[in-house]
């Protein structure tokens, strides 16, 4: 996106409300010449600034700021991770960011779901370059890095930043301030549509249903419960945002922001109703794949177990796609696959760089080299984390350790980088040969070697400087190493001088920061009242008076040390505190030696965790027969003998299926098909239940997934284009909380999908409709597609499976002519005695590209016996299904037999427009006979030829009626 060019600072205004920070506490940034003010803290304005916000807000009356307003809200936490190469926790800096922004111009409000940021904030720095804001607000206590971030990019940009105070941000105030927007709770103003009539305009007439009876209050009262809760259902259409707090947070706080600057312009303060914002948009990156919490949930890209105890809150990656394909040995190449999986990429130059990269790790010759180059950086703990303690001065001692141990490993990894074949045009292999410098990460070692004392260090739980690096702390450690001498020496000397018998044993002993004192046995005398009784020229000293009269030591100094001995005090001193200060100043200078290398080291650590993400993939591609992926221009997707990666690892025998599906195919398109075959946008899949249909299409999306992170896929080929966004309806995420039904909550994730999908984007379908009347849930289902094949060369890639088996016909979609792939999943029946029951559809194609089929190759019922056993066979056929077996499989799940028996009868009653048996059931023998004879009467009435002249005759048909009553001796009056 190309940067906009400034507006002119006479449009508009600067933010004067009661955030408004002091001049003291204001940063300038200049905009064409002029200076415009940034606010950087949340403090209101003083006195001083008072008369000036005034004039400046005079003179902007009338000038509404028209400019890209961003919110941001950035949350930083910690979690525990274990070290891939040892049992020690490395805690890992991490956060989560939310987002909003606004666009006056179009009145359109995007957001963005909670999603994971890196520690170098990457996808910050991505959203603010894609949009380029000419307002950024964040919150208060938002981490300090991530604010200096955006400070320095708003100052290039010539941009307003603001940072607001935190109880904007609360995700409760946003939510209600969201809900409150026209756009959402507003009904749809039908009445235009409706022509009037005597039924609706009789004030005795009620409502037909729920909605109808809501707009007839709403025009009452404006029930106030039904307006919020219509906005709350509508707004899960646009986003899906309900659990995304820090988004609603930055929404909050940029209506905020956008309701002040419309009080300080011309126009009328109508609150926060009186905004039109005329539609609501999910915020996607033009660089990476847009993949929402629902889509990640469905297809298992990540699954938290919890812990097995029920006392621990921790949890642990499940059977997910991140748990098989994460072999990393870092803990930054584990958040980075986690962010490749989060947002895969969209540049087909970087995923043919990342194959290419674990197609030469892949290669026979290379295998060794790739093990020796992973067990390297197994040694290589969190340095970005290590360098941040460092530069705050809270380094430890394993901290220092683990650097030197990363300059050993660089230099390691540098030496078997040399030894890969064909490797040199690997962009990663690349990357890092020149970001390791081996001269600068030798000498950093070799310094830290040099001046730290490993053994004395670990021994005083503090880092200590070797022997031979300075004089005076060599002569002061060889002191303080030798005073026991000393001490013992000067206590003889005190023996000598004391009074016989004043104590029976005495000590000179020395204590930190309190110098040298006599240490002699307590007497008894000295526990009385009178206290502790000193020699003449010896000074108690009471360091702890409450210790001295429990323990049974006391302590003095003597006029002699004062005198004789003073030099112990004065010129000896507190040698442990100097040592350590001296020290800690050498240790500071060799810090500052560290720091000034503190780039290039974290570049060399980006590098490398991308070179574990990459090892890992080649790791688990070798090790589950994953194949490269052609990825390609063209918007289709095309998979050979494809395989779920997470299903195939928990069952023993997986049938491996292709898959062929083209965007942009829908109807009306002209669109040109590879190998003269049609590839339809929409591939729609029908079977017997638990065939198989929501794996085969999960796993089309999987492989897509893989595809675009740079890892290999498991299929024999896959021929791919880049998809953009992926949206799901395969499972619904029930909550009380959200106050709608599971399909409300499925008709919200199709509404998203439809609202915000491209022509490149993938669609999957899993039963969509089943949660209401089949008659409704039939209609909607035929109507989503429907629309998405209306939409011509922009309808989505479109994966479906279904059991709506009554639309496949010519009056809703008939399969000779809607352009769509239909495929089924295959089954067998067995017989008792093992005998295969022939089928009345034999499905011998094997392709999976070619035309609609025809009416006369639909797979039709069977007529099964109850003895019939159902095999699945997950293979994918052309041609539809159109029994589900639903008996068959309740029988295999454990449904009691008579009550399979029974379910079977009463759907081949139903099938054959039969149901009045089952209302014979129940009736006596009498009523049994009465209703016979009912049914003659009507047969003979109905078999009367009303064409007769005699039947014209006045009063014949009574008499004959009589008649027919009287022979069957029914009472005739």
């Amino acid at each position: 996106m190309k940067r906009k060019s400034a507006p002119d600072p006479e449009d508009n205004h600067e933010c004067e409300s009661s955030m408004s920070p002091s001049p003291s506490q204001r940063k300038k940034v200049r905009w064409e010449g002029k200076s415009r003010v940034t606010a950087t803290t949340t403090v209101d304005s003083d006195e001083s600034s008072g008369e000036e916000s005034e004039n400046s807000t005079s003179s902007q009356k009338g000038n509404f700021f028209n400019g890209l307003m961003f919110s941001v809200c950035y949350m930083l936490f910690s979690t525990a991770a274990s070290d891939a190469s040892t049992d020690s926790i490395d805690t890992l800096p991490s956060g989560r960011l939310g987002c909003a922004y606004y666009e006056p111009i179009k009145r359109i409000l995007f957001v963005m779901e909670d999603t994971q940021e890196t520690a170098y904030f990457d996808l910050m720095r991505m959203l603010l370059e894609q949009v380029d804001p000419d307002v950024v607000l964040t919150s208060s206590k938002a981490d300090d890095g991530f604010i200096e971030m955006i400070n320095d990019f708003m100052e290039t940009a010539n941009g307003i930043f603001q940072i607001c105070p935190f109880k904007e941000f609360i995700p409760s105030k946003g939510r209600n301030k969201l809900l409150s927007l026209s756009r959402l709770s507003n009904f749809p103003d039908e009445s235009d549509d409706i022509p009037p009539s005597s039924e609706t305009e009789s004030s005795s007439s009620r409502p037909n249903n729920a909605y109808d009876f809501m707009r007839c209050r709403r025009e009452i009262t404006g029930d106030p419960t039904a307006i919020r809760w219509n906005a709350s259902i509508r707004l899960a259409n646009f986003a899906s945002i309900e659990t995304s707090p820090l988004c609603l947070g930055s929404i909050g706080a940029l209506l905020d922001y956008i309701l002040r600057e419309r009080a300080l312009s011309a126009l009328d303060d109508e609150g926060i109703e009186g905004l039109d914002i005329k539609d609501i948009e999910i915020l996607c990156l033009d660089q990476v794949m847009q993949i929402n919490a629902d889509a990640l949930l469905s297809l298992q890209v990540f699954e938290d177990e919890s812990h097995a105890s029920v006392h621990s809150d921790k949890t642990k990656e499940g059977l997910s796609l991140f748990g098989i394909l994460n072999n990393t040995k870092t803990t930054q190449g584990r958040s980075l696959l986690r962010t490749w999986l989060l947002r895969p990429s969209l540049s087909v130059s970087e995923i043919r760089s990342r194959h290419d990269a674990v197609e030469c790790f892949m290669r026979a010759e290379n295998l060794t080299t790739a093990n020796a180059l992973h067990n390297h950086l197994k040694g290589v703990k969190n340095v970005p984390r290590i360098m941040g303690l460092m530069k705050d001065g809270k380094a430890k001692l394993a901290d220092w350790q683990g650097l030197v141990k990363f300059t050993f490993h660089a230099t390691m990894l540098r030496d078997s980088l040399s030894e890969l074949h064909r490797a040199s045009e690997v962009k990663v292999i690349k990357k890092l040969m020149s970001v390791l410098d081996l001269a600068t990460f030798k000498e950093i070692g070799i310094k830290i070697n040099q001046l730290v004392d490993w053994e004395d260090s670990s021994n005083n739980d503090r880092v200590c400087v070797r022997p031979h690096i300075d004089e005076d702390l060599d002569n002061r450690k060889h002191v303080y190493h030798g005073i026991d001498d000393v001490l013992s020496t000067v206590a003889k000397q005190i023996c000598e001088i004391i009074p016989f018998g004043f104590t029976t044993s005495l000590n000179v002993v020395y204590f930190p920061q309190l110098g040298y004192l006599i240490c002699v046995p307590m007497l008894d005398e000295w526990r009385t009242e009178s206290g502790v009784q000193p020699l003449e020229g010896w000074t108690f000293q009471p360091w702890d008076e409450l210790l001295t009269f429990v323990s049974s030591n006391v302590y003095f100094k003597s006029q002699e040390m004062h005198g004789k001995y003073f030099h112990m005090d004065h010129h000896i001193g507190d040698l442990h505190s100097t040592i350590v200060d001296r020290e800690l100043e050498i240790i500071q200078g060799l810090l500052e030696d560290v720091l000034e290398c503190d780039g290039a080291v974290r570049a060399a650590c980006d590098v490398c965790s991308e070179l574990d993400c990459l090892l890992s993939f080649a790791e688990a591609s070798r090790l589950y027969e994953y194949r490269r992926p052609e990825i390609v221009s063209e918007n289709s997707i095309e998979i050979i003998q494809g395989r779920h990666p997470l299903h195939e690892r928990v069952v023993d025998t997986f049938v491996a299926n292709d898959a062929r599906v083209r965007g942009g195919a829908g109807i009306a398109a002209d669109v040109a098909f590879p190998d003269n075959e049609q590839w339809n946008s929409i591939l729609l899949c029908t079977g017997a239940n638990a065939c198989g249909k929501s794996v085969y299409l999960k796993q089309v999306a999987l492989i897509q997934i893989m595809a675009q992170i740079g890892c290999f896929v498991p299929a024999v080929s896959a021929r791919l284009g880049v998809v953009d966004k992926l949206f799901t309806r395969v499972s619904t995420r029930e909550s009380v909380s959200k106050v709608q039904s599971a399909f409300m909550i499925d008709l919200a994730q199709v509404s998203l999908a439809l609202r915000n999908c491209t022509a490149r984007s993938l669609l999957l379908l899993d039963e969509f409709g089943k949660g209401t009347l089949s008659t409704d849930g039939t209609g909607l289902f035929c109507g989503v597609l429907q629309h998405l094949l209306n939409r011509g060369a922009n309808c989505p890639k479109v994966l479906v499976a279904t059991h709506f088996h009554d639309v496949f016909n010519e009056d809703i979609l008939d399969p000779e002519h809607v352009p769509v792939s239909f495929r089924h999943m295959q089954v067998m029946f067995t017989s008792s005695t093992g005998a295969t029951v022939e089928s009345s559809f034999v499905c011998d194609s094997t392709s999976a590209a070619s035309p609609a089929p025809s009416a006369g190759t639909l797979a039709n019922s069977m007529n099964l016996r109850p003895t019939d056993k159902i095999t699945y066979l997950y293979r994918v056929a052309e041609g539809l299904s159109l029994n589900s077996h639903a008996a068959k499989c309740a029988e295999i799940f454990g449904i009691p037999t008579l009550t399979v028996e029974r379910a079977e009868y009463v759907t081949d009653l139903l099938s054959s427009h039969m149901l009045n048996v089952l209302l014979d059931e129940k009736m006596s023998d009498v009523e049994r006979s009465d209703l016979e004879d009912a049914e003659a009467v009507c047969r003979r009435f109905l078999a009367w030829n009303l064409k007769e002249v005699e039947v014209l005759r006045e009063g014949y048909v009574k008499t004959k009626l009589g008649e027919i009553l009287r022979s069957m001796d029914i009472d005739a009056s």
